[in-house]
């Protein structure tokens, strides 16, 4: 049987002063994998410097576009695992550590990282749903780990525009087996790369009625299909 090969995934936009720390990091527990979503700074060249494999957008796909990139390259190379976290530093890498030990040591499926605020207002209302629906904290935490079957399944990582969530949603959908981690880190002091505030919260909200959308779908098909089988 194959030894688990675990890969550690950032996307990563404008953020040069923290990348090669994040990776340095990062390096002690697996491979890693940035995909520098078109920066114009120094981003691909310093995470490159402290040892990850760089992929580069040639135009910016943004955060979603950017991680369905680092999951393709991390399932060509024949990894088996992935972890990912954000460039930033808000993500401490020695709790790689303990997704790894999670995914590659005890099988679980799903890891899901669980940080101790909502930085918004429409990621309280979606935690609100997604906990009483799926029973998971955080579902926008950006640290999560997968087995990358779970991918397989999915036919990928997102094709929804889904801030990060379509893969883990639909997984618990299916059933995978998840345990949850709390995750610290540095807070960032300057606005989020990937998304503004406005935009975000419009973003998570539109996340959120798909989900809800999905939902509702699958629970109408589950009842025609018991009262055609009634």
């Amino acid at each position: 049987m194959d030894r688990p090969r675990l890969a550690i995934l950032i996307p990563a936009f404008r953020e040069e002063a923290t990348i090669g720390k994040v990776v340095a990091a990062a390096r002690d527990h697996a491979d890693v994998i940035v995909v520098d979503d078109a920066s114009p700074d120094a981003t691909g060249e310093k995470a490159a410097e402290a040892g990850a494999i760089v992929i580069r957008n040639e135009t910016n796909l943004g955060y979603d576009g950017t991680l369905n990139r680092a999951f393709e390259e991390a399932m060509k190379r024949g990894y088996t695992h992935a972890i990912t976290m954000d460039a930033d530093g808000e993500h401490d890498p020695a709790l790689v550590a303990k997704f790894k030990e999670l995914l590659t040591g005890e099988g679980v499926a799903l890891v899901l990282g669980v940080r101790p605020r909502k930085q918004r207002l429409a990621e309280v209302v979606m935690g609100l749903y997604v906990r009483l629906r799926f029973g998971a904290g955080d579902i926008l935490c950006g640290m999560k780990g997968y087995d990358l079957k779970l991918a397989a399944e999915n036919g990928g990582f997102d094709h929804t525009n889904s801030i990060g969530t379509e893969l883990a949603i639909n997984s618990l959908r299916r059933g995978a087996r998840f345990r949850q981690v709390p995750v610290s880190g540095t807070r960032r002091q300057d606005a989020p790369r990937f998304d503004r505030r406005l935009r975000a919260n419009l973003r998570i909200l539109v996340a959120l009625g798909n989900i809800m959308r999905d939902d509702a779908k699958n629970l109408f098909g589950r009842s025609r299909r018991h009262a055609m089988e009634s």
